[in-house]
């Protein structure tokens, strides 16, 4: 089939309020919000190769061919280098392939640029790039070949080609970056859905319900500022989920308590935006902050660096609620305190210097459309 032209796509990053690690088990609930920081992934013509990438995130080209239902390169170390940072992209053209080849179709040759927000010189913010790049991708890809998706869709094929990769990843990056806005998102089975696009394909897979997957848009706080901290040590969630001690953890009665822990926050602080009581969402964020210090104190994550902890309890220290967001080890936090308290928002961005971490000039980034 043919191309249409160039198309651009652009997709948000996240942040987590509450409900991180609780969220990678299915069902378990978490709320997220988008951020007006993105990634612009555009689509054009190649110039004969299958798959050509570039990226303001690596150095060098990646140039693909098609090689057992897959696209593969060429070897060189180069290549290699660029593709361990790239391969998102690669997973979010090889479903969209999928899709169109169940219905006779193939993606035509393609020249991918992506260029980020997210990242300075290179380092990572932990705002969800991957996440963002691989429903950009997925998007752009589609809409190149002619292929309209709902959210919904958008949503599903950007979970598969992350589930291929990582089947521990929650897809609430993904939810934020479709939906936009504040949501509250439970995970599907991510090994269910594996196999049921394998078993049925993934056309029907887009339809059939998913296991465990819940979403609903909230309102935001009423009066509340949402203030974002950057520590300047990147963080690798992957890394951090997947050590011996957490693979340990799983199953126990230990973790059954942390998600009875955490999911109670959660629902407290959907309730809470739905009322629009800021005060009870204030000390839900404190209740997160503690059940995930728990956590790290049992299992020794590492969750809680010297400077993400200074980042919480300077926003205590002016009245406000804070804590790490996602994964923890490094990446940012946040911190919510009365939006109208402009002198402790001042001393908190002091303080907060003071202590290394970087203010970052960070909004929400609107709803995108209805959920459903």
């Amino acid at each position: 089939m043919t191309g249409r032209g160039t198309i651009s796509w652009h997709a948000s990053g996240k942040l987590f309020i509450v409900g991180e690690y609780a969220v990678m088990e299915p069902g378990h609930p978490a709320v997220l919000v988008a951020v007006d920081r993105q990634v612009g992934v555009t689509v054009s013509g190649s110039d004969g190769v299958d798959v050509v990438i570039d990226s303001d995130l690596c150095p060098g080209q990646a140039r693909l061919r098609r090689r057992d239902g897959g696209f593969a390169g060429r070897g060189a170390d180069d290549e290699r280098q660029a593709l361990n940072s790239l391969g998102h992209v690669v997973s979010a053209v090889e479903v969209v392939d999928g899709l169109l080849a169940e219905r006779g179709l193939r993606v035509p040759p393609v020249h991918i640029s992506i260029r980020s927000r997210l990242h300075r010189d290179g380092t990572k913010f932990g705002l969800g790039s991957s996440g963002a790049v691989t429903v950009a991708a997925v998007a752009a890809v589609s809409a190149y070949c002619g292929v309209e998706l709902s959210p919904d869709a958008r949503f599903r094929l950007a979970m598969l080609a992350t589930a291929r990769l990582d089947p521990r990843s929650s897809g609430g990056d993904l939810a934020a970056s479709v939906w936009g806005g504040w949501i509250a998102y439970h995970a599907p089975d991510r090994a269910a859905v594996l196999d049921m696009a394998q078993r049925r394909g993934i056309e029907e897979t887009l339809r059939a319900p998913w296991p465990g997957f819940g979403l609903r848009q909230l309102p935001p706080p009423r009066g509340l500022a949402l203030k974002v901290g950057w520590t300047g040590q990147p963080a690798s969630t992957s890394s951090l989920v997947g050590r011996p001690a957490m693979r340990e953890w799983r199953g126990s009665a230990s973790q059954r308590g942390f998600l009875a822990r955490s999911d109670e926050c959660v629902r407290a602080s959907i309730r809470a935006l739905e009322r629009g009581d800021d005060h009870e969402l204030l000390q839900q964020v404190r209740g997160a902050r503690q059940v995930l210090a728990d956590l790290d104190d049992e299992v020794r994550l590492g969750i809680f660096t010297t400077r993400l902890t200074a980042l919480c309890d300077a926003a205590e220290a002016v009245g406000g609620s804070a804590k790490p967001s996602g994964a923890g080890g490094g990446d940012c936090g946040i911190a919510l305190l009365d939006a109208t308290a402009e002198r402790a928002i001042s001393r908190l961005r002091e303080r907060w210097a003071a202590a290394g971490v970087l203010p970052m000039p960070i909004d929400i980034q609107p709803m995108n459309g209805s959920a459903g």
